[in-house]
């Protein structure tokens, strides 16, 4: 018989025994020997007394308590008492730093991982990641990602040189602007673009290349982060206009020398607009930085590189 089943029934019955209430040292006797269910019943499950994670390129551990075989009732006292043995393991097998990846029914295993040194690195809806550094010197554990990538969608119609313009409706200052929003993570930023386009004026299109990018820091819109935002040229595959009135007060084609010019628009949305007019005017080929998609140097993996195409007989 299991040390986790003879310890359960010693338990239970420990309990009938002082249902009364007991005096206190029944009451530590009955943690203690929970504790010891959760533990025995942790060990028999890994077949070890500590937590087992994967193990990085660069000697550290992750730990995914997700998918591991900590019981979901264990306490904190007992998952400090399990860390503190793989820690002592880990620090003998000269690891160099351990993730945590803590799922919210579990929170209270951040508690207990806090008492050993580990420090929040990041959270999601679902679970928290905490992070240890146990190598020599300075942390020199990489920060979480500190951007948010906004994308907006040039809409050019060339037969006739209109531009598809949007104002937002929750802005102070009703601006024209290309349509645009956040991209989601995992996405293309020519996806991003053709999407929030459509979302928002009705209008489906397709990318064609990559105009601009702009950065700014502290954004009051990104919680205080960094912010990129990217403009996309885009040809219009539709042209009638359904915009969501929820999101933007009016949409129109607007001709790009009236939007090169006009005060009723944003600095960069006129710089852009003049961009354009370059492009209409003497070939998108002199403003363009494309797409190419490419192998990436992890197997099986792909990455967009936008840039300027070389010239035809420099291709090869």
């Amino acid at each position: 018989m299991s040390a986790f089943v003879l310890n359960c029934r010693l338990l239970r019955s420990i309990r009938r025994t002082f249902s009364s209430g007991a005096a206190c040292p029944t009451r530590k006797c009955a943690r203690a020997l929970s504790c010891s269910a959760a533990c025995s019943q942790l060990q028999e499950a890994q077949g070890s007394t500590g937590l087992t994670g994967k193990v990085d390129r660069f000697g550290g551990v992750t730990v995914d308590l997700t998918v591991s075989s900590v019981p979901q009732d264990i306490s904190e006292s007992a998952f400090s008492s399990l860390l503190h043995d793989s820690l002592t393991q880990w620090r003998a097998e000269g690891k160099v730093a351990v993730w945590l990846r803590i799922p919210i029914s579990l929170s209270r295993c951040a508690a207990a991982a806090s008492t050993h040194g580990f420090t929040f690195h990041h959270a999601k809806s679902d679970h928290s990641v905490m992070s240890l550094w146990l190598g020599q010197g300075e942390n020199r554990l990489p920060g979480f990602a500190t951007h948010q990538i906004g994308v907006a969608g040039a809409v050019v119609d060339e037969s006739n040189g209109k531009v598809l313009v949007v104002q937002d409706r929750n802005k102070t200052k009703n601006a024209w602007k290309f349509p645009g929003g956040l991209s989601d993570p995992g996405e293309n930023i020519g996806v991003t673009a053709v999407r929030e386009v459509f979302e928002e004026t009705g209008v489906r299109s397709e990318f064609k290349s990559l105009l601009s990018v702009r950065q700014q820091h502290n954004h009051p819109g990104a919680f205080g982060m960094s912010d990129l935002y990217l403009i996309c040229r885009l040809s219009p595959l539709s042209y009638h206009i359904d915009f969501c009135q929820h999101e933007c007060l009016r949409c129109e084609w607007l001709q790009l020398e009236e939007l090169a010019q006009t005060s009723a628009t944003t600095p960069i949305t006129s710089r852009v607009a003049r961009l354009l007019l370059h492009g209409l005017r003497h070939g998108f080929k002199n403003i363009d930085l494309t797409m190419e998609e490419m192998p990436a140097v992890y197997s099986g993996m792909f990455y967009q590189l936008y840039h300027r195409p070389l010239p035809d007989n420099d291709a090869e």
